[in-house]
């Protein structure tokens, strides 16, 4: 899936399923995530013991920045290079015949695998752990690390499998009803956290109908 580049000047064009602007608010702005993301590098650090075996791996899109991101602050506080790559988990999803057809991203495995070292996947937003899940399925195939921990911007709850972040930069209880929208600079020419409904939310379906679920995440 390609990201549309922002148009100096402009706002981004919206996404599908992007938020309906009346009701959306703020809950993390661009120092709120800058302060996150450094807070979670330190402890990555702390529960690791340093950095020496960690590898970043980014859940596409926005997963992939912040990794990117975390790999930064990770190199200023240990001094070392941080392997930094992305996942994609299109094909290892459980809701493929549930959903339109979804391009598929890039996995980028850092040069020296993926085996004995500690992996720690990145995403922007947790929810039902469906993501992670297929994450897990798809690593699988890849190597055989030593420790595979998860680091996520926001949880937002509701999960549907039994799945937890070992790093959360906000948690933030929602109703099954509200969206989560991250904004990166990289994709959006903003960084931002907004809550809300759906502009498109007389489109959704009953509740717990998994093809009209807002998110999977």
């Amino acid at each position: 899936m390609t990201s549309a580049v922002p148009t100096p000047g402009l706002p981004p064009s919206p996404r599908p399923g992007d938020l309906d602007p009346a009701s959306a608010r703020a809950v993390l702005e661009a120092p709120d995530i800058a302060r996150v993301l450094t807070r979670v590098a330190h402890e990555i650090v702390e529960r690791a013991k340093g950095a020496d075996d960690v590898v970043l791996l980014g859940i596409p899109t926005r997963g992939v920045a912040l990794a990117r991101r975390l790999a930064a602050r990770l190199e200023s506080i240990e001094g070392i290079t941080i392997p930094v790559g992305a996942l994609d988990i299109t094909m290892y999803r459980d809701d493929l015949r549930l959903r339109p057809a979804r391009a598929l991203e890039r996995t980028e495995i850092p040069a020296d695998g993926i085996d004995g070292k500690l992996v720690v996947l990145v995403d922007d937003v947790l929810f039902s752990g469906r993501t992670i899940r297929a994450a897990l399925d798809a690593l699988n195939d890849i190597g055989r690390p030593r420790a595979v921990q998860l680091a996520v911007l926001v949880d937002r709850g509701h999960r549907e499998l039994p799945i937890r972040a070992d790093y959360v930069g906000k948690n933030l209880p929602t109703s099954q009803r509200e969206k989560v929208q991250v904004l990166l600079d990289e994709h959006d020419g903003r960084d931002a956290v907004l809550l809300g409904t759906r502009g498109d939310t007389a489109q959704a379906g009953p509740p717990g109908d998994p093809a009209s679920t807002p998110e999977a995440k």
